[in-house]
């Protein structure tokens, strides 16, 4: 059964401010080739201004995307962490210290009844993430994901 997680979008960001950024950098690159060459202040205004929002657009872009999927990463941890505990009544930290985070947020979808067993079998013999998903009897779809 394969694992599915539908893209999930924030409207303001994907379909306000990236294609604000977006149109906006278009316009400068536009404008400033019209007066390439020209070496006026007009020319480098324009070429100041085009710079200046193809790196805002990077920048928006990139850091969005970076924080929530590092502060997801972080919540994946404390998530197995609890879960771990919960079901084996055991600290997590022994295993953790042998796993990758890939390893990781795919132990988060086991089911609860699986998950110690295949915490043990991902570090004893070095799963890969797929291979643990293979092993997956129940999953528990994570539809909140970015």
């Amino acid at each position: 059964m394969a694992a599915k997680n539908p893209p999930m979008f924030f409207a303001p960001h994907h379909f306000v401010l990236l294609p604000a950024a977006l149109i906006m950098a278009g316009y400068t690159v536009l404008r400033y080739t019209k007066v390439a060459g020209d070496d006026d202040q007009l020319a480098r205004l324009w070429f100041s201004v085009a710079v200046l929002a193809i790196i805002g657009l990077g920048v928006t872009v990139m850091l969005r995307q970076h924080y929530a999927l590092k502060l997801q990463d972080r919540i994946c941890r404390l998530e197995v962490r609890q879960r771990y505990f919960e079901v084996s009544g055991r600290r997590f930290a022994e295993l953790e210290s042998q796993l990758t985070l890939g390893q990781i947020i795919s132990l988060r979808l086991a089911g609860d009844d699986e998950l110690p067993a295949l915490a043990q079998a991902a570090a004893q013999e070095k799963l890969s993430p797929a291979d643990i998903k293979a092993r997956i009897q129940n999953f528990q779809f994570d539809t909140m994901r970015v």
